[in-house]
């Protein structure tokens, strides 16, 4: 069992973290101590792997409040491309590399690294106990030990143009068939309805996320499937992906060529009415657009159930267990658990922190926050099915991307989905 348990993994860690032909040689213990100007004792240096490159500026502020209680510990921020970060941090890991502290990706891509042993745990750690047992879960290895401090809660919803809206004199949806013809009333104005394109994958899962759960019933429905009590072939599900066929109707032109930088410039420069995308957009767009006036509605039910938000524990912070300066590191994290990291996290970044402690000076930052209590159902492909090689939530974004060519049906995609999760998942077998 052991065995097949480490084939498992490996297949998992193969799929989701492409390998890469080479490894930057300057990160995380490879550097040698500087000293500090006394000349008596070494600084210790720290770095920091991210897929987050448009935290830099943020994260420097972070720094610099870590470096008032530990001066003598100096911490880099050398974060990578999105789309390159997992290859450059799997040849990193395999290799016995990579930066002392990293971003973990939520539930089982990052369990996934923590059972193949390349996370130091961090039980004992000093203020993991002011995180809920959800957010903590993210992180959890298989060994029930913790191995990351959760970061942040991420939201999914449809944004929208509060100007375009206001100007077309549009109201928030209460209702699937609402939804739709607003929709109808804009594309007849000449303004692109839904900011969304098919090129990369996992906007694809993201907005489905968004848009599914309105067709397969939310939070009833994420708890039979869980169970092993219905499965993707369900009309329920079957009819979340006919949704999904069914607004292409909405999006720009030449859809299937567009990627996230495409889509999210069609919404801030006012191209385009509504964006289907993450709580982590928020203060890109205002940085893109001071002047956008961006507001959010949950998504409205087709089937009679509340309108919902999609929300999940969103990425970690671990250490490597290869690196030569782990309790330096492990003060890093310590102070990532305190409210003032907290506080400097969500006036920073306007992300909702994972310490229920905090709140945000930001009223559309804390709207989303209160309905992550209220109106919120899982990211399911994130949160459940995230396992399998390929992944099932893998399996989703080709098989969608493959509809919007013409080459798959609905149907198929959902078929496809469950042939995969039986492979794996354990209520499917």
């Amino acid at each position: 069992m052991k065995k097949a348990r480490k084939i498992w993994l490996f297949g998992l860690f193969s799929f989701l973290l492409i390998f890469a032909s080479a490894c930057s040689k300057d990160t995380g213990s490879s550097e040698k101590p500087e000293k500090t100007d006394e000349g008596t004792k070494e600084k210790v240096t720290l770095s920091i792997g991210s897929w987050r490159t448009e935290d830099t500026a943020g994260y420097a502020k972070v720094i610099e409040a870590f470096n008032k209680q530990y001066p003598d510990i100096k911490v880099e921020f050398k974060p990578s491309k999105n789309t390159e970060y997992n290859t450059i941090l799997n040849t990193a890991l395999q290799s016995g590399e990579g930066p002392d502290i990293f971003h973990l990706r939520p539930y089982a891509p990052g369990i996934a690294l923590a059972d193949a042993g390349y996370i130091e745990p961090l039980d004992g750690l000093e203020g993991l106990d002011a995180f809920p047992e959800t957010a903590l879960a993210a992180s959890k290895g298989s060994d029930g030990k913790q191995y990351g401090v959760p970061l942040n809660m991420s939201t999914t919803q449809m944004f929208y143009n509060k100007k375009i809206f206001s100007g077309l004199g549009l109201e928030v949806p209460k209702t699937w068939d609402e939804f739709i013809a607003l929709n109808e009333k804009i594309k007849k104005e000449g303004i692109i309805p839904i900011a969304l394109g098919t090129k990369e994958g996992w906007l694809l899962s993201a907005a489905h996320g968004i848009i599914g759960p309105a067709h397969y019933g939310g939070n009833d429905f994420v708890e039979k499937i869980t169970n092993g009590e219905t499965d993707f072939k369900s009309a329920e599900f079957v009819n979340s992906i006919k949704a999904m066929d069914e607004l292409k109707a909405y999006f720009p032109d030449n859809y299937e060529g567009l990627g996230m930088e495409d889509i999210r410039t069609l919404f801030f420069t006012g191209k385009a009415a509504m964006f289907p995308m993450g709580s982590w957009e928020i203060e890109v767009l205002r940085k893109m657009n001071p002047d956008l006036e961006l507001g959010f509605f949950p998504m409205p039910s087709a089937v009679g159930k509340d309108a919902t938000i999609t929300a999940w524990a969103d990425g970690s912070f671990a250490v490597n267990a290869n690196s030569k300066h782990k309790e330096e590191a492990k003060k890093f994290l310590q102070f990532l658990t305190t409210k003032e990291f907290g506080e400097l996290f969500t006036k920073e970044f306007k992300m909702i922190s994972a310490n229920p402690e905090v709140k945000s000076d930001d009223e559309l930052v804390n709207s989303l926050s209160e309905a992550v209590t209220k109106i919120s159902t899982p990211y399911m492909m994130v949160v459940y099915f995230a396992g399998g090689n390929p992944t099932s939530k893998a399996t989703l974004e080709l098989e969608l991307q493959g509809m919007y060519l013409g080459q798959q049906t609905p149907e198929g995609v959902a078929g496809k989905v469950q042939e995969n999760a039986e492979t794996w998942f354990k209520p499917f077998q």
